[in-house]
């Protein structure tokens, strides 16, 4: 504790990853230390929001995980040094929507160049809605730099990710369109201006009606990411049809209750954490402290 006050003295407020690389100590320890002294300040960036993990009993959690919070979106300070904690916390807030924004603006930038590319780009226009989701959506992105999980690349944070449903859309359409952005997945991912990662999928509307039965993991997937999703271009028409889909289908009232059963197991969670001996298995630490994220899955 004596260590994270002198850090704090001399280097005044710190996100949770400055701190960790400062003291080098276990991170659930220094979390703990953090949270139990009344000499510190934490101060929360952000919002949590549901993310479905088939590792989890209900499937139901928050996002971020306590870590990933703990790390990326809280500022920690000494209790004499509010005026500085509050400012650094304004800053990484501007910094965050700033990331956040600047990706959907590189999102939205993409699909019209796509879109434009095509042969049949008209036919595209009025019968594909593309849908963006995940981080970007809740003003959320981060730009950590972490491996892409197929090849190993470092990326930058959070993906695009990117959903396109397709109305009366030809095969060939759909294939040439599929060729086409996968092509800009590679360019994106491994030019050094980017190192974007786009996680994408094409499906039908047929697809999405089945989708929204919402009774498996896969399709409660599918039904939330759709229900989060802003629009990025292509068709407003099938955009709206597809929002309609999931009001009549309940599928904001089923994700609000999955929701609401998240925050009290964060609750408990926190609470086991803080209360918790010094050591504990690998399976309750990730479990509790640092979910794995599920690997961008998107159906």
């Amino acid at each position: 504790m004596d260590k994270i006050f002198e850090i704090l003295k001399i280097h005044g407020p710190l996100t949770g990853k400055e701190l960790k690389e400062k003291i080098n100590d276990d991170s659930l320890k220094i979390w703990r230390l953090c949270n139990t002294s009344e000499q510190i300040v934490i101060k929360n960036i952000g919002k949590r929001y549901l993310r479905l993990d088939k590792h989890i009993d209900g499937y139901a959690r928050l996002s971020p995980s306590i870590l990933r919070e703990f790390f990326t979106y809280t500022v920690i300070g000494l209790k004499e040094d509010i005026e500085n904690i509050d400012l650094k916390a304004k800053k990484l807030h501007e910094k965050i929507n700033k990331i956040s924004k600047d990706k959907f603006e590189l999102a939205k930038d993409i699909v019209k160049n796509l879109i434009k590319s095509q042969i049949n780009y008209r036919e595209i226009e009025k019968k594909a809605a593309f849908i963006i989701s995940g981080d970007i959506v809740y003003e959320m992105a981060h730009s950590e730099l972490k491996p892409e999980s197929s090849t190993g690349e470092m990326i930058k944070g959070s993906d695009l990710d990117i959903i396109i449903v397709t109305k009366y859309l030809s095969d060939k359409i759909v294939e040439e369109l599929d060729a086409a952005i996968y092509g800009q997945k590679f360019y994106f991912m491994k030019n050094p201006a980017y190192r974007e990662e786009i996680d994408y999928i094409i499906k039908d509307i047929s697809k999405v009606k089945r989708q929204l039965s919402f009774d498996s993991f896969e399709f409660m997937i599918a039904s939330k990411i759709l229900n989060e999703g802003k629009y990025l271009g292509g068709s407003i028409l099938l955009f709206d049809e597809i929002k309609k889909m999931l009001s009549d289908n309940n599928i904001g009232q089923k994700l609000k209750i999955l929701e609401e059963i998240a925050v009290l197991e964060r609750k408990k969670a926190i609470e086991h954490l803080l209360l918790a001996e010094e050591s504990m298995s690998d399976e309750l630490y990730n479990r509790l402290f640092f979910t794995k994220e599920e690997s961008n899955e998107i159906f």
